[in-house]
């Protein structure tokens, strides 16, 4: 339905865990990754002025490195929370990253952009390769890089629920992540609201893209079984889970002329639906009720 193509491809709910998994793997699945229309492709360039620049440089420096009170201000009064578990997990200038299903590495070159200089991107259907001294993206799945190299950060971002083989993926983890190293996934997840609500409508099936979508348990089952640890589940729904879901139901696509991503005033929502999606969101993040997750890891 991103692309309102009228395909349809099953899924399989399990039994046990509630996990969803597509049945059939469909060939070339590059067609379902237009570079000029996929979003984790995009370029979209911010248009701030020079000081709102630097006001955010420093808000996310400080939600980094924890080393300026003017950032820490900012941050007060808006906040980048993404950056400040990062933050948390005490990386600085030179960790190696490696940013698992990077796109066009968005979050790479904004990380070049604090000064952090060991930064690694892969991702099959990248265009673009990047060489440069502190910044690397290559058109490579995670199995093809050697055991050798070791990563202080490993993050799939919204990357690992389109990867058919989790497991195999988990385990070469293992292999490439630093002793103390830490691994964060950040992802859909099925929840018993989100699919009581929505089912076969919710935006983030995102079929066929997604082989496979986790619930808490099954996610669960799988760092049990790779000898890893979950640190801490942080749920980050936003109103995207209701306005996606809602267009879905009407048969509107993500990218359609009159959908609220592409064009807000045209689509059917109007600024008090999206208020309250937000705030719907709010209250099933903190129930652990939502749609989408981040999960920090550790080996065992």
């Amino acid at each position: 339905m991103m692309f309102g193509s009228g395909e349809s491809f099953d899924y399989v709910e399990c039994s046990k865990c509630g996990c969803l998994q597509i049945i059939e793997i469909p060939d070339n699945m590059g067609r379902y990754y237009p570079n000029k229309n996929y979003y984790s492709f995009e370029n979209k360039q911010n248009n701030y002025n020079a000081l709102m620049k630097i006001l955010i440089n420093k808000r996310d420096e400080y939600c980094l490195l924890k080393n300026n009170l003017f950032g820490k201000l900012i941050n007060i009064k808006y906040p980048n929370q993404f950056f400040s578990i990062l933050g948390d997990l005490k990386i600085n200038n030179n960790s190696k990253i490696l940013d698992v299903g990077c796109g066009s590495g968005k979050f790479l070159f904004r990380l070049k952009e604090l000064n952090f200089n060991q930064l690694s991107g892969i991702d099959l259907y990248v265009e673009k390769e990047v060489l440069s001294e502190k910044l690397e993206i290559t058109r490579k799945n995670i199995h093809q890089l050697h055991n050798e190299q070791k990563f202080d950060l490993i993050l799939f971002q919204h990357s690992l629920e389109h990867m058919y083989d989790p497991f195999e993926t988990f385990k070469k983890v293992g292999s490439i992540l630093s002793k103390n190293g830490i691994c964060i996934v950040r992802m859909p997840v099925k929840t018993n609201y989100i699919w009581k609500l929505y089912g076969v409508n919710w935006v983030q099936i995102d079929a066929p893209r997604h082989f496979l979508i986790n619930t808490l348990e099954s996610f669960n089952f799988l760092l049990e079984k790779t000898n890893f640890k979950l640190q801490n589940v942080i749920f980050d729904s936003n109103d995207f889970v209701f306005r996606g879901s809602e267009q879905y139901k009407l048969g509107i696509p993500l990218n359609a002329l009159n959908s609220y991503s592409i064009n807000p005033k045209k689509s059917i929502f109007t600024p008090e639906d999206i208020k309250k999606f937000q705030e719907k969101a709010k209250e099933l993040n903190k129930e652990k009720l939502g749609d989408q997750a981040m999960f920090v890891i550790t080996k065992s």
